[in-house]
């Protein structure tokens, strides 16, 4: 008994330890982390006031610092990365980089909101953190270091050797694949109508959860929990909707809902026309996901609504954006609407 007690130990010893400290996957999850690192940087280097636009993948794919920040004339930084980075994560490193008289956009996917704590102490940066940063984990809460401590198989440790592998054979070249994808205000680009897979965004059928599920997610206590903390420091916090095909239904008892997370703890909400929804022909990869042409003129509009609640001038865009927002289908249907 005592030697399978030491067997059993030793066991979990190395299986911590070699998480821990040697296996990762510089490839894949590196990558995300990567792209998360840089964006804290600029972020943090950004003099206040400023803009930061927070949320999944939604964030950097279908929102533009780019554009809403010339419109608005204030520094941004699109600090979204994927949905599978706890919110709690994302709320803990962004929050000590927000001050007074600085603010926030939140378009968080819907999904995002009725996660359960434990799907949330599952998520993807559990591991990463437990490798990378074990402050922030523990930071987190004892649950969160259980998760990541026991959230990698053996599927993720041979993933780790054969990424780790590649990695130091010179193989997938990180900083220039983000540099192809992101530009300097951490917005996604190069998602171009020409590259983008109809066919695949065809088959996407995405269901909302409803109002109550909404209310009551951990998502949402975690959201509420942000917006207190960051009005009672005097930084604008304005929550939105994500952008999804026009064709998946949202009930106004689920917007209602989502507003109430922000306006009921000091925050604002905006809400556009068109409830951010629109056409596949729109999007990239992705319900989450606008091609950059569609990425422009979402922006457009999230620029001219964030304007009034900021107090701030708004100007138009540039002749390139206004070109570019000018191929996306939904601005072609419009001028041809009007022609007619």
């Amino acid at each position: 008994m005592r030697r399978l007690v030491l067997c059993a130990a030793a066991s979990l010893a190395l299986y911590f330890a070699a998480f821990a400290f040697v296996l990762h996957r510089p490839l894949s999850v590196g990558l995300l982390r990567m792209e998360m690192d840089r964006k804290l940087a600029r972020g943090a280097r950004l003099a206040s006031p400023k803009l930061v636009v927070l949320a999944g993948s939604n964030a950097p794919f279908s929102h533009s610092c780019r554009v809403i920040g010339a419109m608005l004339g204030l520094p941004c930084e699109n600090g979204g990365v994927a949905v599978g980075i706890g919110l709690d994560d994302l709320f803990a490193r962004w929050g000590p980089l927000l001050h007074r008289g600085d603010s926030v956009y939140l378009p968080i996917e819907i999904q995002q909101y009725d996660i359960t704590a434990a799907q949330n102490r599952m998520d993807m940066d559990g591991a990463w953190l437990f490798y990378r940063n074990r402050a922030l984990l523990w930071h987190l809460g004892a649950l969160r270091v259980l998760a990541g401590a026991f959230g990698s198989t053996m599927p993720d440790g041979l993933e780790a050797l054969a990424e780790m592998a590649a990695h130091a054979a010179g193989l997938g070249h990180r900083r220039a694949m983000l540099a192809a994808q992101f530009d300097r205000e951490g917005d996604r680009i190069g998602t171009t109508l020409a590259t983008a897979d109809p066919g695949f965004l065809a088959t996407l059928h995405r269901i909302e959860p409803g109002p109550r599920a909404i209310a009551d997610g951990y998502g949402a206590r975690e959201t509420a929990r942000f917006v207190r903390r960051l009005s009672a420091r005097g930084v604008i916090v304005i929550g939105g909707l994500p952008t999804d095909f026009d064709t998946v239904r949202l009930p106004e008892a689920d917007i209602v809902a989502i507003r109430r997370i922000f306006t009921r703890h000091g925050g604002h909400f905006v809400e556009l026309p068109d409830r951010s929804r629109y056409p596949r022909a729109d999007f990239y990869n992705s319900e989450d996901h606008l091609a950059q042409p569609c990425q422009y003129l979402h922006s457009i509009a999230v620029a001219r609504a964030l304007g009034p609640l900021l107090d701030r001038a708004v100007r138009p865009p540039s002749a390139a954006m206004r070109a570019l927002a000018a191929t996306c289908p939904s601005a072609r249907m419009t001028i041809a609407a009007r022609v007619e």
